[in-house]
C-alpha cells in the first residue's frame, strides 16, 4: 500500500489530496473548513480530512508532495524585486518576512501541520508539472496534448507538452512576466473586481460589451505571435514592482483610473471586459492550433487558472483542431495538490495508468459526506423539525414539485465537490423556465451583482436538444460554454432590443426573456453547461429525470450553495445557516426536507446581517 498526500499552499486556494495505490481517496480546499474564501494558509484541516477519509495517520504516509518549488519561486521574486529596484521595495518588505518565516521551511511546516515527528519523504514538483499532472492523469485519454496557463508558477506562466501512458513531458514554456493570466487579472483589477477571484465576473460581464478596445490591447499591451506566444509591454503594468496590477500608462490608454469596487459599472467597463475576453480567446485558439500541429494529438487536456475561462475553452473545443478536451475541474492552484500526488505515483514511481475510457476524477465528489444519522443528530440537537423520507422517489417528487412551483431549493447530498463549482452535492436549484428566477437568486439568495449569469444543469441524454452540443456530449464539470439552441430561443422585439442595449441598468438587460429557459440564458444566448449522467451522480440524475417527467424540461438552474464572499457550504449546520439567512424556500439534507413555512418556532433563527458580515465580498 502506497499513500501519497498532495499539498498546495501559501498562495491562493490551498488544498490537500490523498492518493492510495493510484486511486483518489479524498481532496478538498482548506476554505471549506476555515470558512475563509480562497484561504491561502497551510491546509491542515483539509489534510486531516483526507487522512481520516482514508483511515490513515500521518505516520502511515509514504510521500508528501508539494505542488511547487519554493526556492525556485523565491529566486524569481528576488530577481524581480532587484530588476525593478528601488520601485519594488515596499512589496519586497511585505513579502520577504513571510518567506523567511514559513515558505522556505516547508518540511518543518508540513510535519508540524499534519502532526508527525517522522521525517517523511517530501517531493517538490514544478508548479506547471502539478497542473499538467492533474489534467492528464485524471483524464480518460491514453495520450493527449497538454496546455497549462495561469498567472505564474515559479517562472512559467504557460506550458505546452504531451502526456502518454503514465508520463508527461512539458516541452515549451512561456515565462514571467509575460502571462495571459496576469494580463486578464490586470483588466479584472482595472474594472474594479478582486484579483484571483473576480476574473469569472469579468468573463460574465463581457457579453454586455463590444470588443472595441481589442485593437488597442494588441497594439500596445501584447505582441501576439501566430503560434500564440507573446510579449507584454511592461511599461503598462505594475505587478512586478508595485502592489497594483496596472500603471499610469494603462490608465491613460483606457480613459482614466481603475473603477472603484462596488461603484456603478459603465459601458466602458463592459467593452473592456469584452475586449480582453476576445484577446484571451484568440491567444488560446492560436496556442491550441500550434500545439495540435506540434504534437498531432487528437485530444487536449488543460489546467491552470486560465483553463477556468469556460467561454474561451468552449470556443477552442468548437473551433479548434482537437476532437475532445478534458479540463481539470480544480484547474486552479487547489488542483495542484492532486497533480503533485499523481506526479509522484505515475511519473516518479512509474506506476501504470489503466485506461478505461472514463476519467479518474470520480465526478470531483471527493470532499466530506454526512450520513442520515449525522443529519438527524444535528437536527435534534438544534431543535429543527425536518421531514424524513423513507422513499427516495417520494422525496424527489416533492422537491420537483417545489421547483415547478417556482421555489428555490438548497440541495445537500453526498460528498462535497472538489474545485470551484457546485455540481449537485452542495447546490442551490431553481426552475430554468422561470423569467424571475435569475433576479430572485441574485438579489434574494446570493446577494451578488445582478449582471452575473446562472448555469444550467441538464440531463446528458438531452443536452443536444437544448444547447449547441453533440448528442450525449459530456460537460460534467461545468467547464464549457455553449449557445442555447436556436429553436429554444424566443424573438425579442426590435424596439425592446434597442432600449435594452442602451440601458445602463444591467438588471433590465439581463432579465429580458430570450429563450424557453430564460433563467440560464445569458445576454449573448450562451450558457455554462453542466451535464448529469446516472453514473457520476445518480440521485441528482434521478431528480432531473423526475422534474422532466413533470414538466417536459430536463434543465434546472444550478448555482453554488453559498452567498457572496462565502465558501461553498460543507456541513449540515453551514447549509442550514445559509438557508435561514437567505430567502431559499426549502432545504434538502440527504433524506430530510426542511420547508421555511413548515419549520417549528423552536428552530434556531439566523441573523442575516450578522451572517453576511462574516464574509468579505469577493
Amino acid at each position: 500500500m502506497t499513500a501519497i498526500l498532495g499539498i498546495s499552499a501559501f498562495y491562493h486556494d490551498s488544498a490537500a489530496a490523498l492518493i492510495l495505490d493510484g486511486e483518489i481517496i479524498a481532496a478538498a480546499q482548506e476554505e471549506r473548513f476555515t470558512r475563509k474564501k480562497h484561504d491561502p494558509g497551510f491546509p491542515a484541516q483539509a489534510a486531516a480530512y483526507c487522512l481520516e477519509e482514508a483511515g490513515l495517520t500521518a505516520e502511515q504516509l509514504d510521500y508528501v508532495a508539494f505542488y511547487d518549488k519554493p526556492f525556485t519561486k523565491f529566486d524569481r521574486l528576488l530577481e524581480t524585486y532587484l530588476a525593478y529596484a528601488p520601485a519594488g521595495f515596499r512589496g519586497f518588505c511585505m513579502a520577504i518576512p513571510l518567506w523567511l518565516k514559513e515558505k522556505l521551511h516547508m518540511r518543518r511546516a508540513i510535519a508540524r501541520a499534519i502532526g508527525t515527528t517522522r521525517k517523511l519523504p517530501l517531493v517538490f514538483t514544478d508548479h506547471h508539472e502539478s497542473h499538467a499532472a492533474s489534467a492528464f492523469f485524471a483524464s480518460p485519454f491514453e495520450k493527449a496534448a497538454i496546455l497549462t496557463l495561469d498567472g505564474v508558477g515559479e517562472w512559467s506562466t504557460a506550458t505546452l507538452g504531451i502526456g502518454e501512458g503514465n508520463h508527461i513531458a512539458l516541452t515549451h514554456h512561456l515565462q514571467f512576466p509575460h502571462s495571459l493570466g496576469l494580463l486578464y487579472s490586470a483588466f479584472t483589477y482595472y474594472c474594479g473586481f478582486k484579483v484571483n477571484s473576480g476574473e469569472y465576473k469579468l468573463m460574465g460581464l463581457a457579453p454586455y460589451g463590444k470588443p472595441i478596445y481589442a485593437e488597442a490591447i494588441t497594439k500596445h499591451l501584447i505582441d501576439l505571435k501566430p503560434d500564440g506566444s507573446f510579449w507584454l509591454d511592461m511599461q503598462y503594468f505594475n505587478y512586478c514592482q508595485g502592489l497594483t496590477m496596472t500603471g499610469q500608462r494603462f490608465h491613460d490608454l483606457f480613459g482614466g483610473p481603475p473603477r472603484q469596487p462596488e461603484s456603478m459599472l459603465e459601458q466602458r467597463h463592459m467593452d473592456l471586459a469584452a475586449s480582453i475576453q476576445a484577446v484571451t480567446e484568440e491567444v488560446l485558439l492560436r496556442m491550441g492550433r500550434d500545439l495540435h500541429q506540434r504534437t498531432g494529438m487528437k485530444h487536449l487536456v488543460m489546467a491552470g487558472g486560465v483553463a477556468l475561462n469556460c467561454v474561451a475553452s468552449g470556443r477552442l473545443l468548437r473551433e479548434g483542431p482537437f476532437d475532445d478536451i478534458w479540463i481539470q475541474p480544480a484547474a486552479g492552484d487547489a488542483g495542484g495538490a492532486l497533480g503533485a500526488a499523481w506526479f509522484v505515483w505515475h511519473q516518479l514511481l512509474n506506476k501504470p495508468r489503466p485506461i478505461t475510457g472514463r476519467d479518474f476524477q470520480k465526478g470531483s465528489f471527493l470532499g466530506p459526506h454526512f450520513s442520515n444519522g449525522e443529519v438527524e443528530e444535528f437536527l435534534q440537537e438544534t431543535g429543527i423539525a425536518g421531514q424524513r423520507f423513507a422513499d427516495e422517489a417520494e422525496l424527489l417528487r416533492h422537491v420537483a414539485t417545489l421547483l415547478q412551483e417556482g421555489k428555490v431549493v438548497g440541495w445537500f447530498s453526498g460528498r462535497m465537490e472538489y474545485g470551484p463549482r457546485s455540481l449537485g452535492a452542495r447546490s442551490i436549484l431553481g426552475d430554468a423556465r422561470s423569467a424571475k428566477m435569475q433576479a430572485t437568486m441574485n438579489v434574494k439568495i446570493k446577494f451578488r451583482e445582478s449582471f452575473r449569469p446562472f448555469a444550467p444543469v441538464v440531463l446528458q441524454e438531452h443536452v443536444h436538444e437544448w444547447f449547441d452540443m453533440r448528442p450525449g456530449q459530456e460537460s460534467p464539470y461545468m467547464l464549457l460554454v455553449a449557445p442555447v439552441r436556436q429553436e429554444q430561443r424566443l424573438p425579442i422585439p426590435t424596439e425592446e432590443l434597442k432600449r435594452m442595449e442602451s440601458d445602463p441598468d444591467l438588471r433590465n438587460r439581463v432579465n429580458i426573456v430570450r429563450s424557453t429557459v430564460p433563467a440560464i440564458t445569458h445576454v449573448d444566448y450562451s450558457a455554462r453547461v453542466q451535464t448529469v449522467d446516472a453514473r457520476r451522480n445518480p440521485r441528482f440524475h434521478r431528480l432531473l429525470k423526475t422534474f422532466q417527467e413533470m414538466t417536459g424540461c430536463p434543465v434546472l438552474v444550478n448555482t453554488s450553495f453559498n452567498v457572496r464572499g462565502e465558501p461553498i457550504v460543507c456541513t449540515p449546520s453551514e447549509a442550514y445557516q445559509c438557508f435561514q439567512a437567505t430567502e431559499m424556500d426549502a432545504l434538502v439534507l440527504e433524506d430530510f426536507l426542511l420547508e421555511k413555512g413548515k419549520l417549528k418556532q423552536a428552530a434556531p433563527a439566523v441573523n442575516r446581517a450578522k451572517y453576511l458580515a462574516q464574509f468579505q465580498p469577493d
